[in-house]
């Protein structure tokens, strides 16, 4: 599926939202499990590529 998938984001925060379609711009996001969690339900993962948009 490469070159197929789409990421959709709507942290508005993160400088790899375009902000108009809330679409990732980044090819590929690394996914983690959040702090002493033992990832059992999807809100204990999140996305480790984002970066805070200062503008």
């Amino acid at each position: 599926m490469e070159g197929n998938q789409k990421i959709h984001c709507t942290v508005e925060s993160c400088r790899f939202n375009n902000g108009q379609q809330n679409m990732c711009t980044l090819k590929a996001i690394k996914v983690a499990p959040m702090e002493d969690c033992d990832t059992q339900t999807p809100d204990e993962s999140m996305c480790s590529s984002y970066e805070y948009q200062n503008d």
